[in-house]
């Protein structure tokens, strides 16, 4: 496998993304050290990063072709099989590009690792170069991750390595129809998560520990948990504080999505509707009245490069 070209995804340092919001680092500076906190921990942040940019940077000098790409032009950029995807971020960077680059290997690189912990970034700095020279040699291995596809009745489509929310915009209810299982039922809660293996860990784990907590309250001792590999053909979702009532239903609330069964959901939301991936809650769906969405195992997969 050959590659013409590096790609280096990133996005902007929490120091730049206040810089844009207050103009200029001399009103940033006066706004963070006037609410008593100190600017110096995001200057020593941003430091980090661009020396592990300037550094990544001169490393995949060594092919071709090379550029910089930042995060907002992921739905938009057109990537090829020639394209070898570098990712220098946080967690939530490698799970974003991988939805967009098409099944393209990705090195995904922590520019700090005694800031973060990286359990979507296995490579560093210091073991970076030693991946480059082994793809070079086409000498390397990938992780195959499965992702989760949301497909609407409008055509559009909307992939997710972690998870999916289904639900209304605002801390309202959402209504809509749930079929699962060649059943369905009128549903009313606040929303839905949907979560792959690479996700089991995130959002989902956070509804379970709610279950357990209420669980131990009761003194049940049974504990829920849902841990899976990240190569694993099922998904799962959850409805969130689903209302019991005389028009909705409580039934359908936990399940297993597989090969031969996906979930679908029909809105019943007049406004406010959404469904957004990954936490990204800019690039959302709108779900209103009438639009129906089918979850499904993606056919597509996230190739994360392994050491």
């Amino acid at each position: 496998m050959n590659f013409d070209q590096a790609i280096i995804v990133r996005s902007k340092t929490r120091l730049e993304q206040l810089i844009e919001r207050f103009n200029t680092k001399a009103q940033t500076k006066f706004y963070i050290e006037r609410s008593g906190m100190d600017l110096s921990i995001y200057e020593k942040e941003h430091d980090a990063f661009y020396k592990a940019l300037d550094e990544l940077t001169k490393l995949v000098s060594v092919f071709r072709k090379h550029k910089v790409l930042d995060r907002s032009f992921l739905p938009n950029y057109i990537f090829t099989k020639d394209d070898l995807i570098f990712v220098l971020g946080q967690d939530g960077l490698v799970a974003n590009t991988a939805k967009y680059v098409k099944g393209q290997p990705i090195v995904a690189v922590n520019p700090d690792n005694k800031t973060y912990d990286g359990i979507l970034l296995p490579f560093t700095m210091d073991s970076v170069n030693a991946i480059i020279q082994k793809i070079i040699r086409n000498d390397f291995k990938t992780t195959a991750v499965t992702m989760a596809k949301a497909e609407f009745s409008d055509g559009q489509s909307l992939l997710a390595f972690n998870d999916f929310f289904i639900g209304p915009r605002t801390h309202t209810s959402a209504r809509y129809a749930l079929s699962f299982h060649n059943q369905k039922e009128m549903q009313s809660s606040s929303g839905l998560i949907v979560s792959t293996g690479a996700g089991s860990t995130g959002w989902m784990s956070s509804v379970l520990n709610m279950v357990n907590g209420i669980s131990s309250y009761y003194h049940h001792e049974e504990q829920c948990t849902q841990k899976m590999n990240w190569n694993s053909n099922s998904l799962f979702f959850a409805v969130r504080e689903p209302f019991l009532s005389k028009t909705s239903s409580i039934k359908l609330c936990f399940g297993e999505i597989t090969q031969q069964d996906n979930l679908i959901i029909e809105s019943q939301m007049p406004e406010n509707g959404i469904v957004f991936s990954d936490g990204i809650e800019a690039d959302a769906v709108q779900f209103n009245s009438g639009t129906k969405v089918t979850i499904s195992i993606a056919k597509e997969k996230a190739n994360l490069v392994s050491k």
